[in-house]
């Protein structure tokens, strides 16, 4: 099995689709989408550009070696990164109270 037929596998399996399924959404027949699981067909773009339409995946998820793993690391450093984003603003908003706070002090002894 090629990696492209595995990593379209995993994502129907994923999908909790079977090969008739995903056949069908495709407008394909059960046999012609076997064969591109297995790697006996060799898959052209624009079928390519399909299936990943179908899992809303990029072409490069199917064709990557990687997979999703990839992805998946950088969803978690993305994760990652937007919590630390949300502790940065939420020091920002108590920063802004405090000088909120100071002006008033300074206007209220003025």
């Amino acid at each position: 099995m090629s990696i492209i037929g595995k990593n379209i596998k995993s994502l129907r399996q994923k999908n909790g689709w079977s090969q008739g399924e995903v056949a069908k959404r495709l407008s394909i027949s059960i046999p012609a989408f076997s064969k591109i699981e297995t790697g006996i067909t060799d898959i052209n773009i624009s079928r390519l550009d399909q299936i990943a339409r179908l899992f809303e995946v990029s072409t490069l998820d199917i064709i990557s070696a990687d997979g999703e793993s990839n992805r998946n690391a950088n969803s978690l450093e993305i994760q990652e990164l937007k919590q630390k984003l949300a502790e940065s603003e939420n020091e920002i908003i108590k920063l802004q109270k405090k000088v909120i706070d100071l002006y008033e002090e300074i206007r209220n002894k003025g």
